[in-house]
């Protein structure tokens, strides 16, 4: 900074005290925005949960059951890729978008974006968007997880595709968000269970396959809706970190500047007494 003048080291200065109050307040807003997407992230997992079991054990109460949400055949696959509506989130958005599209036939492969990062990814590649309902993820609601959920089992039903992959950010901590990949349809069930072992008879409405298809689509929008907020809460521990190691790069650059700036002054003043103490010698 050889050169630079008082006044503008000070400037820069008060740039950089500006820069760290935004810096400051971001991570602020991100650290309220987490504690509300942990709440509904462990609040969602319940649900699903329940019914999985349930699913689980439709599936295991008749040795010849078959739906066409387990049948497995060849085709394309739609990818539903959540990522965020911002940046400043560090490696957020970078690594969930890397890892779908490296695992995906980009112009074979259908994409469902999820937030306005992840459709401007696909949109600059060339990939079928399948829809754009999605595009800003801070405003799905849990009602249009459901209503995706609907459309891909119709669409799945109808051939469209017939390999659903979800790929989302799973938050482990505030200091570890992990891009993850998970296969919605068809649908995986467990392992059936020890038929020697004595089952309660469960007598199923319209029948075992009418309720499980019913079933698979609530159940899907219940996962869609747990890893929208397992990335929710991603993003914003992310921003959270990013924002905080802004700050104190603020406050490193702020107290360089500082020290430059008492330099500059100090040297500016004994120029001042040289020059005082030379013209009185003359």
């Amino acid at each position: 900074m050889a050169g630079v003048s008082m006044k503008d080291i000070r400037s820069r200065i008060h740039s950089m005290e500006s820069t760290r109050q935004i810096t400051r307040a971001m991570e602020m807003v991100a650290a309220s925005k987490l504690r509300g997407a942990q709440a509904r992230a462990a609040a969602s997992r319940p649900y699903f949960e329940i019914l999985y079991e349930t699913m689980n054990e439709i599936a295991d109460s008749t040795m010849d059951f078959v739906s066409p949400y387990l049948k497995e055949r060849a085709g394309r696959t739609l990818y539903i890729v959540i990522a965020g509506d911002r940046g400043l989130a560090g490696g957020y958005n970078s690594n969930i978008l890397k890892l779908a599209y490296a695992g995906m036939d980009a112009e074979h492969d259908i994409v469902l974006p999820v937030g306005k990062k992840s459709l401007e990814f696909f949109r600059a590649r060339g990939v079928e968007i399948l829809t754009e309902r999605c595009a800003q993820a801070s405003e799905v609601s849990i009602g249009d997880c459901y209503s995706v959920a609907k459309l891909l089992c119709t669409q799945f039903l109808d051939g469209k595709f017939a390999k659903v992959e979800l790929a989302y950010t799973n938050f482990a901590s505030l200091l570890s968000q992990t891009p993850a990949t998970l296969e919605l349809l068809p649908v995986r069930i467990a392992e059936k269970k020890d038929t020697r072992a004595a089952k309660p008879f469960i007598l199923y409405e319209t029948g075992p396959l009418g309720v499980f298809d019913a079933i698979v689509p609530e159940y899907l929008g219940g996962v869609f809706y747990g890893a929208l907020c397992e990335s929710v809460a991603s993003e914003q521990a992310a921003r959270r970190m990013a924002m905080d190691a802004a700050t104190k790069n603020a406050d490193e650059m702020i107290q360089d500047l500082n020290l430059r700036y008492n330099r500059a002054r100090q040297g500016a003043i004994t120029q001042e007494i040289t020059e005082i103490v030379a013209g009185a010698e003359n």
